[in-house]
């Protein structure tokens, strides 16, 4: 796999989408003293390239009623049973992240709910998936750390 080449320009461009994935081209272009059709042309070169792979919203849960946050810990009965099980996940709508890992879980996920109740009734939904032999939870209590750009910002420095 190849890397791809990046200019500062590049980084700007990203940097400025990270921050909001709506900002106008002509809003950027203006920032950066560039034209619109250069950002136009490099963002769809990032694209190609893979390096933008489409873009997203940032919701508030809090306020559309889902603060609660809970991350579920899944021992299956037998490894081969992971896709079977990350299908009937994909079936839970507020199972939002899942994640095939090594050590003590075979799969771990992240769930978003109403409240303890509305968790409790997730959590039994996963628990009854064929498969699962046990699962562990953990109450979020709050999210203090999600933070894209700091990331980003160390990659590019080590381009």
């Amino acid at each position: 796999m190849t890397k791809v080449k990046l200019d500062e320009i590049d980084h700007q461009i990203l940097d400025m989408l990270i921050e909001n994935t709506r900002t106008p081209f002509t809003d950027i272009a203006k920032k950066l003293l560039i034209s619109a059709g250069t950002v136009h042309v490099r963002v769809k070169k990032m694209e190609e390239a893979g390096i933008i792979r489409g873009s997203s919203l940032t919701l508030d849960y809090v306020k559309l009623g889902y603060a609660f946050i809970a991350y579920v810990g899944i021992f299956l009965e037998k490894t081969h049973q992971t896709k079977f099980v990350l299908e009937r996940l994909e079936q839970i709508p507020n199972v939002t992240v899942a994640h095939i890992t090594t050590g003590k879980f075979n799969i771990f996920c992240k769930i978003r709910a109403k409240d303890t109740n509305h968790a409790k009734n997730i959590i039994f939904k996963i628990d009854d998936i064929d498969g699962i032999s046990r699962t562990e939870t953990m109450i979020s209590l709050e999210e203090s750390i999600n933070d894209k750009k700091r990331l980003m910002h160390m990659i590019f420095n080590e381009m």
